[in-house]
């Protein structure tokens, strides 16, 4: 039987200390230039060295083992950020157990209890909650919580959890302001109908890049209603094209779209398609989130860029300290910028094309 790769194993083919590796599965990372943390990376890949849960556990306390709540693995932007979150998490030694939640707060309260009756001290939520207080009770008998996609504050008022977002309502304004820029100036806005913080930024970005170009808001071109067939998480490209259906069925209709998120923007595409029109020569699509699917789309889709890989990092890291009783007290709230896609699904309106 192949006996067991130690960390000192690790330590010798990367060319460092044992302290080194262990900082860096430990999270301590900061102090260490990138190159070190490639060349252990890859020593921890080649020997396929797992930490050994029990000995860590008998030391820390801790169960090497953390949750990730998102509301729908079936929109493939939760999808990516559970695989950004898992390797991050393994880097660090950690294992993350997932759990969809449908952004049902009693959901997300069941997942949270029994994760924590099983000894897990760490959770992320990737739901953009407007409402934290279902957490509260299980923070004081000690689990640590990292909130994502949700910003700093809730009503104007700072949240007591650490949180991690891209900067939903710039994202919003990103994507509106490139239509505007394009020529545009009847641009619809379509979004699902459950509350989150996100939701809310992201149209609060659009209505932003509106006023700053003197557009009126009008409420005809904005279609936030309720889904008719369930859940819109997990069936946002429906969603979509439904509510684009009803934008473009009006007598004044947009010439540009923007989108809640990729899921959204693809199934406005589908209604654009359903009309007998094409993207972008008669109406123009931008979505938000930059999804795989939306790169191999034909038009390829314009899009707002989260850096996925870096909220996951960020969100880890954050998480991994407070585990390790490194950072009581204060807390964290990082948000990082979205930046805008050019693709092929936005182009100037018919009549400035001519």
């Amino acid at each position: 039987m192949a006996t067991r790769p130690r960390i000192s194993d690790v330590a010798i083919l990367a060319g460092t200390s044992v302290s080194t590796v262990s900082n860096l599965l430990n999270g301590r990372s900061n102090r260490m230039s990138r190159e070190t943390v490639l060349r252990i990376e890859a020593a921890i890949g080649k020997l396929d060295y797992r930490p050994h849960w029990a000995a860590r556990q008998l030391k820390t306390g801790i169960v090497p083992i953390v949750g990730l709540l998102v509301p729908s693995v079936a929109n493939p932007s939760h999808g990516d950020m559970a695989r950004a979150v898992e390797v991050a998490a393994e880097v660090r030694g950690l294992q993350v157990v997932l759990g969809n939640t449908l952004r049902d707060p009693d959901r997300e309260r069941r997942y949270t209890s029994n994760l924590f009756d099983l000894g897990i001290r760490g959770i992320i939520i990737a739901s953009s909650p407007f409402a934290l207080d279902h957490f509260h009770d299980f923070i004081e008998r000690g689990l640590s919580i990292v909130v994502l996609d949700l910003g700093a504050t809730l009503d104007g008022v700072e949240i007591s959890i650490d949180s991690v977002s891209v900067d939903n309502r710039t994202a919003g304004y990103l994507a509106t302001r490139h239509l505007i820029e394009l020529g545009h100036t009847r641009i619809g806005y379509i979004s699902g109908a459950t509350a989150t913080v996100s939701r809310q930024e992201r149209q609060g970005g659009y209505l932003d890049a509106l006023k700053e170009a003197g557009i009126a808001t009008n409420a005809d071109l904005i279609a936030a209603t309720p889904a008719a067939f369930g859940f819109d998480d997990t069936n946002a490209a429906d969603h979509g094209r439904s509510a684009a259906t009803e934008l473009l069925g009006r007598p004044e209709r947009p010439t540009g779209i923007v989108a809640f998120n990729d899921m959204h923007a693809l199934g406005a595409c589908a209604a654009v398609r359903d009309m007998g029109l094409t993207v972008p020569r008669d109406i123009s699509v931008v979505g938000i989130d930059d999804i795989l699917l939306g790169r191999l789309f034909e038009p390829a889709l314009t899009t707002v860029h989260q850096p996925v890989d870096a909220l996951a990092e960020a969100t880890v890291d954050l998480l991994s300290r407070r585990l390790r009783a490194e950072r009581d007290g204060e807390i964290t709230h990082i948000i990082l910028k979205p930046t805008l896609v050019r693709r092929a699904s936005a182009g100037p309106p018919r009549e400035v094309n001519g």
